[in-house]
Order: structure tokens, then C-alpha cells, then sequence
């Protein structure tokens, strides 16, 4: 039943025939952020509307992290191993420094507060790139209905500086969001204005400029049927895993979808983990679930 499904014959390569499907916790409202801390051997994800992340590890299963998380959703490491999280309550991003502080990074652009900032990824330069919709502010069930100050964005942030700065505006509900290997691409999900009957749902990709600081493009790389795009990773072959409303799919680079990993809940997002990044956990609704596959998450340069 939740057996891989090969659509394009490159996924074979992928899929392991003695490897299945596993559950590994149950009994959340909505799972967001998985990352992996390998240090830690662990996994640190948000059960969103519970306001709290939670942490579970192979050897001592699910506990407790952190409680309240701010309404945390995405959240990854930056180049020294903190974690950088997106807070929907706070409308800002925070980083849990070593010794457990928690510095606010970032809650403003242009002197207005940001919305409810969703997924963020570190560039290998130190960049903190994150998107920034209004989904956050929309209930009070993922944070608490608040006004938005500023329209959707896509935002790069300079800790070093602190300069913040819109990379991409043309969006009504930026998402999930991965560089390639290389980093010379990023792929932003477009989760649209779900208020409207047909909202613009698809995944887009744009090149980096040489510096690596700008973006050109934005063009329309894979639509997912059935439902859309919300949490995406890369592996090292650059094949794109994405959330669906039927599981994970993988997209190659040129936009082909390769295969499906079906899943018996809606998928809100994902992660490579394990000792070499080749597990692959799973968001589905309230469930947790993990797979092992014949590929490795992409490692930063």
C-alpha cells in the first residue's frame, strides 16, 4: 500500500526494496520544521499548534524540547550549529545560541514588522534566506490572529550586518524553499492565497547571480498534483523531495517527477537525517513517519 511508486525509471535508483515505511510517533496537530542535529542524534520538529518542539531520537523517542516555541514552523542550522527558527507568535526569526540563549534575529523590513515568517535556510556564506507569508496571521490556531504590516516576501538576511533585504515580492504565499548543491539555484514553493478558489500553487525556481547575493528568474518549475508544495529538500543528485497531498514526490532537476513515496496523511514537510543523511522523515499531519532511501540530503559546499 505505501510502497514507492516508480514513475520515471531514475527513480529505481532511489528506492530500496527491503526498506519500508516506518511510524514513528503519533498524536500531534500539525507537524512542521523537521531538522536533523546530528551531533545530538536526534530530530527537532514543531507540533505548531501545540506551541512547542518537539525532539525525537531513535534511542529514547519523543520528548519534549522546547515549551512554548513562540509558535515556531521551519527551522534549520546555521553554519556553527545553531538553530535558526521561524516564529509565527513573534513574527521573527530566533537563534538558540550554544549556551541556550535565544537571540531574536530579525522581526522587522523597512520599519514595519514582518508577517509570520514560515521555512528559512542557511547559504553556505552565512546567509539566512527566509520566506515571510501571512498564513501565520490568519488563525489563531498556528500563533494568533494579528494584522500584517507588509505584503508576502522572500527575504535574505546578513547576521554579520544585519542588513535584510526582499529577494523576490511577486508572491502571494511563499513557502518551503531549498538551494541545489551547487547553490546556484533556489526553489521556492508557492503555497498562493488559499482564500482563493484557485490559488496559485507551484514550485519555482530561480537562478543565483555570480556574488550569489541576488536572484534572476522565478519561473514555474513543477506543479504538484494532487494538493501543493510546502515543506521541499534537495539530495545530492539535486533531485527536488517535496510534500503532497499523497505523499512525498521526487523531482528531478529538470522538472520530470521521478516518483512518489505515498503516505496515508497530507505531508507538510520533510528532511534527510541519520548517520548519512539518507533517512528521510516525514511530516504527515499528526504522524511521523521515516524511510530510507538510496540517496543522501545535499550537503552545503
Amino acid at each position: 500500500m505505501n510502497e514507492p511508486v516508480v514513475i520515471d525509471p531514475r527513480f529505481r535508483r532511489y528506492v530500496l526494496d527491503n526498506a519500508v515505511l516506518e511510524e514513528l510517533a503519533r498524536g500531534f496537530r500539525w507537524i512542521e520544521g523537521p531538522v536533523w542535529i546530528g551531533d545530538a542524534d536526534c530530530l527537532l520538529f514543531q507540533d505548531l499548534p501545540r506551541n512547542r518542539t518537539m525532539r525525537w531520537s531513535e534511542d529514547h523517542g519523543v520528548s519534549v524540547y522546547r515549551a512554548p516555541s513562540d509558535y515556531a514552523n521551519g527551522q534549520t542550522r546555521d553554519r556553527e550549529g545553531r538553530l535558526i527558527a521561524c516564529s509565527h507568535h513573534g513574527r521573527c526569526l530566533y537563534r538558540t545560541e550554544h549556551d541556550g540563549r535565544v537571540t531574536r534575529l530579525v522581526t522587522h523590513h523597512a520599519g514595519r514588522r514582518l508577517n509570520a515568517p514560515n521555512d528559512v535556510v542557511v547559504k553556505s556564506d552565512g546567509s539566512i534566506w527566509f520566506t515571510d507569508p501571512l498564513y501565520g496571521l490568519l488563525s489563531d490556531y498556528e500563533g494568533g490572529r494579528q494584522a500584517s504590516e507588509q505584503p508576502p516576501a522572500l527575504y535574505r538576511f546578513d547576521p554579520a550586518n544585519g542588513e535584510i533585504a526582499i529577494m523576490a515580492s511577486d508572491f502571494d504565499g511563499p513557502n518551503g524553499l531549498a538551494f541545489s548543491p551547487d547553490e546556484r539555484r533556489l526553489y521556492v514553493a508557492e503555497t498562493g492565497d488559499q482564500a482563493q478558489p484557485d490559488p496559485r500553487q507551484h514550485i519555482r525556481v530561480f537562478d543565483l547571480d555570480a556574488d550569489g547575493r541576488g536572484l534572476r528568474g522565478g519561473t514555474v518549475f513543477h506543479k504538484i498534483a494532487p494538493g501543493y508544495a510546502d515543506g521541499i529538500r534537495v539530495d545530492e543528485d539535486g533531485n527536488l523531495w517535496s510534500s503532497a497531498a499523497d505523499g512525498v514526490h521526487c523531482i528531478a532537476p529538470d522538472g520530470t517527477l521521478l516518483g512518489k513515496i505515498p503516505i496515508p496523511h497530507r505531508v507538510s514537510n520533510l528532511t534527510f537525517g541519520g548517520l548519512h543523511k539518507n533517512r528521510l522523515f516525514i511530516g504527515g499531519s499528526h504522524t511521523l513517519y521515516a524511510i530510507f532511501v538510496n540517496t543522501r540530503g545535499a550537503q552545503t559546499p
